[in-house]
């Protein structure tokens, strides 16, 4: 079946695709191979992160939530070798993602020639259902990179997040539900009110975001019949051919399609080619040739020993399964539930005495029982996607300002947001992290941990990063309960 006639709108038993696909290519020892390579060369992996949810399938590595040259440099002399920088651009407009892309940019060019010139590996961090600033992002990089003389001969765009059932077969997009197999353009992601899309086919989908500038005939396709009968030298040879930033999709079912991928880019690159990457969170941890660990047990969130209070929830992502995974968590037992009510907030004149309602009502439940902190469940948008961006803006704002002032008030055990705007404005704003690490995950490739650095504001405190798209139906009162 081709790509074309698979952009349809039904969804298709995953068998029906799967089935027929080459054999998986086992490349052996791939990952030792790829933190072999980064070594050798010095290479650092910049993972600007456009919010925070790009972190679920690594462990163990920094993660700051400002871009200072001091911040960077400290993250680059990190072991690990690969590191995010929270850019928050989502929640933006096209002008602010743009101006902090490129200050982003310069900052790294410093920070890396201050650390004696090691190489950086550049990936722009997108979301596994294809929302976010594209191709703007990227080329604020390419422009970037041009300035210097060093241009990007492609930009490979690999948006899967296979944990969470995200996957790419011939250029098309696909979500998993049960049996079945979803083009994500048929999905309620693809209607978001800023970044809602047409095309399942990703290389449909390069030419709609772009205007046209490239056409889906333009647009480089790295198939999995390439990627496994052909391994990394096949890879190579296609990279080798493309030019002046010319897209390239990255086809990918398993883990082992993105580690053949990755060791193609290392003998392009050998070579003198230079590539940018708009990833979704699989490739991120294949790119620093990171082992997968094992969810975290509970004692491993607490390294710093038991902590007193109860846990704060809050929840601001209006998804669908967000909405199914909060009725589940209400009937754990010693929960208290507290509503900021949007279209209230939205038409006070004074909105400090919302928040400070709100702020009192959590104070008060926290003395006896943790606390959910959720948005009314309707979702309100605005006429154009700027207006929907400023009114997600002003919520998230209140959010921040409510659990502020409750967590400079009393003691918390562990805050826990739900969507990926809540959880940056949360951590850069409600927290004040600035330095953190990556300790892992609650379940597997999913629902990052991070705890402050040492020297940072409430060090010890387990700030869980849960992204408003992923999980079972239970997964949030399962996280909780593993938190208790």
């Amino acid at each position: 079946m081709t790509a074309e006639l698979l952009d349809g709108r039904e969804p298709v038993p995953a068998g029906s695709l799967l089935d027929g696909l080459p054999p998986v290519r086992v490349a052996p020892d791939a990952l030792a191979l790829i933190r072999a390579e980064n070594e050798r060369t010095g290479t650092r992996v910049a993972v600007l992160d456009d919010d925070p949810t790009g972190t679920q399938t690594v462990a163990g590595v920094p993660v700051l939530t400002s871009w200072a040259v001091a911040d960077l440099q400290w993250a680059m002399d990190a072991g690990a070798g690969t590191f995010f920088v929270l850019t928050n651009t989502r929640s933006g407009s096209p002008a602010l993602a743009r101006s902090r892309n490129a200050e982003i940019a310069a900052n790294l060019e410093t920070a890396a020639k201050a650390a004696g010139g090691v190489p950086v590996r550049l990936v722009s961090r997108c979301d596994s259902t294809l929302r976010g600033h594209y191709p703007l992002e990227t080329d604020v990089h390419q422009a970037a990179a041009e300035a210097r003389g060093a241009p990007y001969h492609a930009v490979l765009f690999s948006p899967a997040y296979l944990a969470a059932g995200r996957i790419t077969v011939n250029d098309v997009h696909w979500t998993r539900r049960g049996e079945e197999l979803v083009p994500v353009a048929s999905t309620e992601y693809a209607r978001d009110a800023t970044f809602g899309y047409r095309s399942s086919n990703l290389r449909e989908f390069v030419a709609e975001k772009t205007g046209g500038r490239f056409r889906p005939e333009d647009v480089v396709s790295l198939h999995l019949e390439v990627i496994r009968s052909g391994g990394p030298e096949a890879v190579r040879d296609v990279l080798l051919a493309v030019r002046g930033g010319q897209p390239v999709i990255v086809n990918a079912v398993r883990e082992e399609d993105l580690e053949v991928v990755v060791l193609g880019v290392h003998l392009a690159e050998r070579e003198g080619r230079r590539f940018l990457h708009r990833s979704g969170p699989s490739l991120v941890r294949v790119l620093g040739g990171l082992e997968t660990r094992p969810p975290l047990r509970h004692e491993q969130l607490y390294p710093r020993g038991p902590r007193p209070g109860h846990g704060l929830v809050v929840v601001g992502s209006h998804v669908g399964h967000s909405t199914r995974q909060v009725a589940e968590l209400l009937e754990l037992p010693e929960l208290t539930s507290v509503e900021l009510n949007v279209p209230e907030l939205l038409a006070a004149t004074v909105t400090e005495a919302v928040v400070a309602s709100a702020a009192a009502k959590v104070a008060s439940a926290l003395e006896h029982s943790d606390v959910l902190l959720a948005t009314s469940r309707e979702l309100v948008v605005g006429a154009t996607p700027a207006e929907s961006l400023e009114i997600a803006g002003r919520v998230s704002r209140a959010l921040v300002w409510v659990v502020y002032g409750v967590h400079t008030a009393v003691p918390l055990r562990f805050v826990l947001a739900k969507g990926g705007i809540t959880s940056s404005d949360l951590a850069t704003e409600g927290l004040r992290i600035r330095r953190a690490e990556v300790i892992g995950q609650l379940f597997p490739g999913m629902v990052s941990v991070w705890l402050a650095a040492d020297g940072e504001a409430d060090v010890g405190l387990p700030f869980v990063v849960f992204a408003g798209n992923v999980g079972e139906t239970s997964a949030l009162a399962e996280a909780v309960s593993l938190l208790r």
